[in-house]
């Protein structure tokens, strides 16, 4: 129906206005101008926070590990928000609580890199109402687990990245 419309539009302007009707042929759709200006856009914060985004791509990293590990282990008595974690802590501070939380883990460890993924997909979930949050966490665990550590490696680098660019924003 759209087709016919759009058909019998052209040949209506083709006949009342054949000046103008190249222009009605060769103009952009509104969602090809929309994708563009987006792709624009996205390369124009690229290059204007290149240098804030790599800084903050570790910090980020960082505090959705310590944020998974300290629900798990409990080792610090507060409940951070990730975005405290991330805008207000103290980046060395940040640091030596993870480690404590880790204990005998290292930052490298598959224990650190699922905390890490679970941290930043709370992160993702967190808009969700609570029941639905937790039930597709539950299935977030279930993918985690049949990944390799190489895919999971990469997972949370994607997933840091678009955390990042939001916390830019």
């Amino acid at each position: 129906m759209k087709i016919l419309s759009k058909l019998l539009l052209i040949s209506l302007a083709c006949f009342t206005l054949p000046s103008h009707a190249w222009w009605l042929t060769s103009t952009n759709t509104t969602a090809d101008v929309s994708e563009k200006k987006d792709d624009a856009h996205n390369e124009w914060l690229k290059k204007r926070f290149s240098e804030q985004h790599q800084q903050l791509i570790p910090v980020v990293a960082v505090a959705d590990m310590f944020f998974s590990c300290n629900q798990t282990r409990k080792t610090d008595k507060e409940n951070y928000q990730l975005s405290f974690l991330i805008n207000k802590m103290d980046k060395n501070n940040l640091a030596e609580k993870l480690g404590k939380c880790l204990g005998e883990d290292t930052m490298q460890s598959d224990v650190a890199l699922n905390f890490g993924l679970f941290g930043c997909f709370h992160e993702q979930l967190a808009h969700l109402p609570k029941a639905e949050r937790e039930q597709k966490m539950q299935l977030v665990k279930q993918a985690v687990s049949s990944l390799s550590h190489e895919e999971r490696k990469k997972s949370f680098t994607q997933c840091v990245t678009e955390q990042s660019i939001h916390y830019l924003k």
